[in-house]
This record gives C-alpha cells, sequence and structure tokens, in this order.
C-alpha cells in the first residue's frame, strides 16, 4: 500500500513542479533527462505502432473505432439510396475513403518520429503532467498541419478511382450552403483527410496509454524506469 501511494506520488509530481521535478521524482531516481527519453520513447513507439495498424488493408474499414462513415446528412441520405437498390455504390464510396485513409497514413511516420525526437524537456513534461489528451495535442499541435498537406494528394488519387466520388461533392457542396453540412465536409478529398488525421491520433493515444499501463511488456529499460 505504501508503495502504491509512493508510485502514485511519482506519477503526478511533474503537474506540481513548475520547473523541475518534485522531490519525489528524484527519490526515485528519476532525473528530468530519465523522464524526457522515457516520454520520447513512449510516443515513438506509440506512432509508430498506430501507423503500422492504420496503414494496412483494413486498418481504417475494419476498426470501428477510426472507420470513415459517410458525414452527417449525407450518411441519412444514404440509407435512403440503400432502398432504390444504390447500396452497392454507397458501400463503394465509403470503402475507397478508408482505402485512402490506409493509403495516405504510412507517410506520417517519418514525420511522427521527427517530431518525438525533437521535442524537448519542457514538451516532455507537458506530456506526462498535461492529462489525457496531452499526447493527442503534442502530435496535432506539431503534425496536423503539415500531415494534411502530405495526406491531401494520396487521399485524392484513390478518391478520384471511384466514380461517385465527383458526384459526393457536388451534393455535399448542395447540401452544405442549405446548411445540412458543414463546410469542412463538403468535399471528399478534404474529409477524408481530417478522419485519416483523427483515426491516427486517437491510436496514437491509445498505443501510448497501453505503453504506459505495462511499460514492463514493452521490454525497454527506460520505459521501466519512467513508468514502471
Amino acid at each position: 500500500m505504501q508503495r502504491r501511494k509512493f508510485m502514485s506520488r511519482v506519477a503526478v509530481a511533474p503537474a506540481l513542479g513548475a520547473i523541475g521535478f518534485a522531490p519525489w521524482v528524484r527519490a526515485a531516481g528519476v532525473s528530468e533527462g530519465d523522464a524526457a527519453l522515457g516520454v520520447r520513447a513512449a510516443l515513438e513507439r506509440g506512432a509508430v505502432a498506430a501507423v503500422g495498424l492504420l496503414g494496412r488493408s483494413g486498418g481504417f474499414l475494419d476498426n470501428p473505432k477510426v472507420r470513415i462513415e459517410l458525414p452527417g446528412f449525407l450518411r441519412d441520405a444514404a440509407k435512403l439510396l440503400e432502398f432504390t437498390g444504390q447500396r452497392g455504390r454507397i458501400d463503394e464510396l465509403v470503402t475507397a475513403m478508408n482505402r485512402a485513409a490506409e493509403a495516405a497514413v504510412p507517410e506520417a511516420k517519418a514525420m511522427l518520429v521527427s517530431a518525438v525526437k525533437s521535442m524537448s524537456v519542457k514538451d516532455a513534461l507537458g506530456v506526462v503532467s498535461g492529462g489525457d489528451t496531452s499526447v493527442t495535442d503534442f502530435f496535432v499541435g506539431k503534425t496536423r498541419s503539415p500531415l494534411g498537406v502530405r495526406f491531401l494528394p494520396i487521399v485524392t488519387r484513390a478518391t478520384e478511382k471511384v466514380s461517385l466520388a465527383a458526384k459526393f461533392n457536388s451534393v455535399a457542396g448542395k447540401a452544405a450552403d442549405m446548411g445540412l453540412l458543414r463546410k469542412d465536409d463538403a468535399n471528399i478529398e478534404k474529409y477524408v483527410t481530417g478522419k485519416a488525421l483523427d483515426g491516427l491520433y486517437l491510436m496514437i493515444g491509445e498505443e501510448e496509454r497501453k505503453i504506459r499501463a505495462d511499460p514492463v511488456g514493452t521490454g525497454s529499460a527506460i520505459l521501466r524506469k519512467v513508468f514502471g
């Protein structure tokens, strides 16, 4: 029980120190440098694992947590089309959207790893003390805009192969003008790019939480030292 209380203090210590680590952390033998290395290792492992999970066939399509569906109004409209024998074409479009995301995600690996390697000690401590969304917030701040630029042409090439994609943009544009759909969702290429990034950051967060929960299982000495 005493050990559990002690380790819980170690876990929250970064949130209690405005600049450096609290005395409990030093007492546990974890320096700021070690903590930063541990956080970088955890984030890099999580990012690489997330890219591996999503950037393959079925990575988005077969995962209900990140599967990309038609947006709002169009999803409802698609249900009506099923009664007119259009279900196959709708399924084809949804499949193409998810395949496009799967094709784009591997492009993220190098940029995510670079963001991790360049993070400062201050960034690392912010991730440790920033709560459940701190990992996602870090990657979004560092990589979302440039990754969006990289993803968009890949998604565009993939969706252009489906003739229904052009019709999606036409119908979605009219729906947006009528206030039935967000402007950001009215272009299939931009919509899929945004959803691909959302899914990527979601899975990175999940992978990082797994590492925190079982640092010993990762086989990394630095992760065991910081999170174990």
